[in-house]
Formats: structure tokens, sequence, C-alpha cells
């Protein structure tokens, strides 16, 4: 048994949000100030730039998380690399060079609280119903997830124009029909915009979508039908989302803010 105390109960911390295994948190005020950093602490409160943390209550359900990303546990919680031999070691390896995501991704099972580090990031917990049990993740939005999802690397549809448009061939995917999966996100959901398609097209100039629906056909394509009329229109090369599905859009470009 453990006992945890001046944590949640604490006065200048809040609960954002609780979705299956997962709680966010958000630190109110940084009271680890000193003269220097004051100023600091001080507009980053205004404008709303605080920690936020993730609790993972692993005895709900087994915990995957991006390498590097966990702070502290109690209780019986046992890391594991979550491979099931030489193959699987191969094809996680081979999924994080081509997504640019960490090849192994460390599995926590057995029962007890497992804390993420802090971040300034927004933290998005995503309910898979909500997306017909595919998603596909712009890059370093991955956090964590229930291991009873599945990891897959998906790729655009044409090579060429990903290629000239300056965007990575292949994103991570995430499938299961019920389960959460955490994001860090430079956006938090108030400023998120979501486009439901109804086989349909999406255009968007740049990589403001940060995750889509894995029903969507998604390539990289000349904004117009022909050199001339991208040329003229100014835009170039954009990113096209087909089909039926959602796409969850950033108000600006990535590495904007």
């Amino acid at each position: 048994m453990y006992q945890i105390k001046n944590f949640t109960d604490n006065d200048d911390i809040r609960i954002l949000d609780t979705k299956g295994p997962f709680t966010v948190i958000e630190y109110i005020r940084d009271l680890s100030v000193t003269p220097a950093s004051a100023q600091t602490a001080y507009f980053c409160n205004a404008m709303n730039v605080r920690k936020r943390q993730v609790l993972c209550d692993v005895g709900a359900a087994p915990i995957t998380l991006q390498a590097g990303a966990m702070q502290w546990t109690v209780g019986n919680v046992n890391a594991t690399t979550g491979l099931k031999g030489v193959g699987d070691f191969f094809g996680k390896a081979l999924r994080g060079s081509v997504t640019g995501e960490s090849a192994i991704k460390p599995e926590y099972t057995g029962t007890g609280l497992l804390v993420l580090e802090p971040t300034y990031k927004y933290i998005l917990l995503v309910d898979m119903a909500d997306w017909n049990g595919s998603i596909v993740l712009d890059d370093g939005l991955f956090l964590a997830c229930d291991s009873r999802l599945k990891h897959k690397a998906v790729m655009r549809s044409n090579f060429s124009s990903a290629v000239a448009g300056g965007e990575g061939l292949f994103n991570l995917g995430i499938q299961g029909q019920s389960g959460y999966v955490c994001l860090e996100s430079e956006c938090p959901w108030e400023e998120l915009i979501t486009v439901t398609l109804d086989n349909d097209v999406l255009k968007v100039d740049g990589n403001m979508a940060i995750a889509w629906s894995g029903s969507l056909d998604f390539t990289v394509e000349r904004s117009g039908k022909t050199l001339i009329g991208s040329a003229a229109s100014g835009e170039g090369l954009v990113n096209v989302y087909r089909g039926t599905g959602k796409v969850l859009l950033a108000p600006v470009r990535a590495g904007a803010h």
C-alpha cells in the first residue's frame, strides 16, 4: 500500500481532464522561483504558460510511453520493452526509423501510479472511439497510450510530391476500437479546429493538421491543376486529405508559435 500527499490535493494543482487511465494536471503557479526568474514566472502565469503532467493508472490499463517520458512510479509498476520477439524488434525499429518516433517505446504493467515528465505543452486526451478506431498523428505528437492499441507506419500515397513538398513520407498511425491516446500539442483543445469530411476533400497549405482519421487518403499535391496554375495561386504544394473521416487542425503551422 502507498499514500501520496501534497500532490493532486495541493491547492496549487488542478485537474484538467480525466479519460480512461489518464489524468492531466496543471500547476496553477510556479512557486519555485528566484529573484532572477520571478518576472518570467509572472508573465508565464498571465499568458497560461504553465507546467502540465500526465498521471497514469497502470492498474486500469497497461501504458506505452514515448521513450524518456517517465518521471516516477509508485506501487507494483513494471517496465518492459514491449517486444514480443526478434521480428517485433525489427518491425518496431523500422517503424521508428521512418516515422521519427522512438523505435522502442517502454510499456508499463502491474498496479500503481505512473507519473510523466512535466511539459509546458498542452496535453490532449483522445478517445479512439471518436476516431472510428484509427488515427494518424503528425510527427512528435505521441506521448502515451493504452498498450492494447496497435502502432503502425502510415505511408503517404504519392512518393514524389511528398519529397517535393518537404514533408515526411511516413506518419505514426494508432489503431484500436477502444482506448485512449495522450498527445503533446503546441495548441490547446480550445484553439483546435475539427473538419469532418463525408466523401469530400480538404486542402491545407502547410503542416497545420496535427491528426487525421486513418480512413482518409493523405497526399501532397499541386494547389492548381497545372504548374502554371500553382505558380499563379502562390501556394505551390498543399496537403490533401480525401475521403470520409476527421482532420484536427491547428490555427497556425507547427513551430510558428
